[in-house]
């Protein structure tokens, strides 16, 4: 089965970033606009990987990471959480809640995908 990221941001541009990145690898992509549309799409679809922003409209990041956490059928999924603040993830509010790493908006690509492959194990597509 094909491994499944869901990206929680506002910005259409970073979730086009996360598809374009991602689009030689055998996997779905998935996206949500904010946390709340994040925790349903995360509930229906059972992603493997959820790439969460920190900042956004209706319900932040870490709102929805804490409500992740607290769920027993998704606690499980490791998260990789977006920020646009340089500080190190000790200074974040998300530190002491399980996360599987961050990432400083703006990124390239491949910093994007090296740490996504980090987490999860992903295939190239054939022809890609």
């Amino acid at each position: 089965m094909r491994p499944t990221l869901l990206t929680v941001d506002d910005s259409p541009t970073v979730r086009t970033i996360v598809h374009r990145a991602l689009r030689g690898y055998d996997c779905v992509v998935l996206d949500a606009g904010n946390g709340a549309e994040g925790l349903v799409v995360a509930g229906r679809g059972r992603p493997d990987l959820i790439l969460l922003d920190v900042t956004m409209p209706v319900m932040d990041g870490i709102t929805m990471l804490s409500r992740l956490k607290a769920d027993p059928a998704l606690q499980g999924i490791p998260v990789l959480m977006l920020t646009s603040v340089g500080a190190a993830a000790h200074d974040h509010p998300f530190a002491g809640i399980a996360v599987s790493g961050s990432l400083v908006k703006p990124f390239k690509e491949g910093a994007l995908v090296a740490k996504v492959l980090s987490i999860l194990e992903l295939t190239l597509r054939a022809g890609a």
